[in-house]
């Protein structure tokens, strides 16, 4: 069984799709840590629901990125979206010469066990190269400044599209304003979107590793 630590039902039903063996809900407030990248927030939740849970956990952590606007509003999206609002988020991305953005989620996976190394050195400092790592198929591990290792597995999910004036009546958060194939995520149903979308990517990632067979 995997804890996914989410206060959201809607999340834990999407992983059930991906996933062949049971997925339970489970909320915990962890503290989350600020940082520039979701990796970093991603991996700190799964540690601190590890230690809570003592069991199998996956944490997840996503946002909008806007390629001019050097990847902002990124781990800050919720932030962003409750202080500016979407339309000043659409603003400020039209008055760029490039609209193209990205919806991006990261994974991650927390069982306490050892996962095959890494081969670059790993640091709280270098997630980008966590995320590479991940993307040629190998574990990744971040060190607590305790100096307790717990390893972590990442797995991002990525969706990329247009930043656009808001449309639709669906979905939430950035969902209005980010266009993908001819359609904003507010316009698409909900199985149309968990079709395409960042979290699903990444939870496909997730559910080849983990039943992979040398995991």
């Amino acid at each position: 069984m995997i804890n996914f630590v989410t206060t959201n039902p809607g999340k834990v039903a999407e992983a059930r799709e991906y996933l062949g063996e049971p997925v339970e809900q489970f909320e915990f407030d962890y503290p989350e840590r600020q940082a520039t990248d979701l990796a970093t927030v991603a991996a700190h939740g799964a540690r601190a629901a590890y230690r809570h849970v003592g069991e199998p956990v996956i944490v997840d952590d996503s946002g909008l990125t806007i390629d001019a606007l050097g990847g902002f509003p990124g781990p800050y999206s919720s932030y962003v979206e409750d202080k500016l609002g979407i339309e000043r988020v659409w603003e400020l991305a039209r008055a760029e010469d490039d609209q193209s953005g990205a919806f991006r989620a990261v994974m991650a996976y927390c069982d306490g066990e050892s996962f095959e190394a890494t081969p670059e050195p790993v640091d709280t400092d270098r997630r980008g190269q966590d995320i590479a790592a991940d993307e040629r198929g190998e574990a990744t591990t971040d060190e607590q400044v305790d100096d307790e290792a717990i390893p972590v597995r990442l797995f991002e999910g990525v969706a990329p599209g247009t930043i656009v004036a808001p449309r639709g009546d669906g979905g939430f958060g950035f969902d209005p304003i980010f266009e993908y194939d001819g359609q904003t995520y507010a316009e698409m149903s909900t199985e149309e979107k968990n079709a395409i979308s960042h979290r699903g990517r990444a939870l496909a990632k997730f559910a080849e590793w983990y039943g992979s067979a040398d995991r």
